[in-house]
């Protein structure tokens, strides 16, 4: 578990299960008010490579945020894209340097062959919030009564848009077959976007082992009736082992006290 103590209009807190069944927790996410960034990744592969995936991620993301300027084009990154904020684009570039350092560890160790992680992250701004992600981890936003899922799964099942009933997704057989993961390609996808920072507002980053077990209505509950991130996430976790939950569960909400 990781708190951050209030500071640039936010407060945060993160937690992660192992869970009832997993021996080892392959889930990993850092909470830094400071940076104004946070992410959640959830690794996968043989061994220990899952645990390993989703650890390097997280370092080299949060390693490049704290290490490039926030006013300044990222050092060798693409070409930035005007529609998004220089947030988003800074972040997206993070997001693919954590691709990079987990394929380049996977190439040099053979027991981390094929090892990958999913991700997601926010990073504040001023006035904006971007967030970035690659394969099936989530982002909700909370206000006013308002639960809204801001990214789409990187999977079979996502792609399907529409033809399988909702109600019918926690028990599918596609809902863990991933088209986009981090680190199993030297290139890979980021799906990046702006969203407005809002005094008020409430972000869930959470791995599958929570979405997978908690209902839209669930998540919207706990959300709405914490008094603050440590409870909302700690109650969230609870709910999701307690429903039945088998994986890792990881839960990470951020309060935005102000515009910034």
């Amino acid at each position: 578990m990781h708190t951050s103590a209030p500071r640039n209009g936010l407060s945060a807190f993160g937690l992660s299960e192992c869970g009832p069944v997993r021996k080892g927790n392959e889930d990993a996410f850092t909470c830094d008010v400071g940076l104004g960034l946070f992410v959640v990744a959830d690794g996968m592969g043989g061994h220990a490579a899952g645990e390993i995936a989703s650890r390097l991620a997280v370092e080299a993301i949060r390693a490049f945020v704290a290490g490039s300027a926030p006013d300044a084009a990222p050092a060798g990154a693409r070409s930035p894209a005007a529609s998004l904020s220089p947030e988003a684009n800074r972040l997206r570039t993070a997001v693919q340097r954590g691709n990079e350092r987990v394929f380049r560890a996977a190439e040099h160790d053979a027991e981390c062959a094929g090892m990958g992680t999913t991700v997601v992250a926010a990073l504040f701004g001023p006035s904006s919030i971007a967030v970035a992600h690659v394969g099936d981890s989530r982002v909700y936003s909370y206000l006013a009564g308002h639960l809204v899922q801001l990214t789409e799964d990187d999977s079979l099942l996502a792609s399907l848009k529409g033809a399988v009933d909702p109600a019918h997704h926690a028990r599918h057989p596609l809902r863990n077959v991933l088209t986009n993961v981090l680190g199993t390609r030297e290139d890979t996808e980021v799906h990046v976007a702006d969203h407005r920072r809002t005094p008020g507002l409430r972000l869930l980053l959470c791995s599958d082992g929570l979405h997978g077990m908690l209902s839209d209505a669930q998540i919207a509950s706990a959300l709405a009736a914490a008094p603050d991130p440590r409870t909302a996430s700690e109650r969230l976790v609870a709910q999701a082992i307690a429903s039945g939950g088998r994986d890792n569960v990881t839960a990470l909400v951020v309060d935005c006290t102000d515009e910034g």
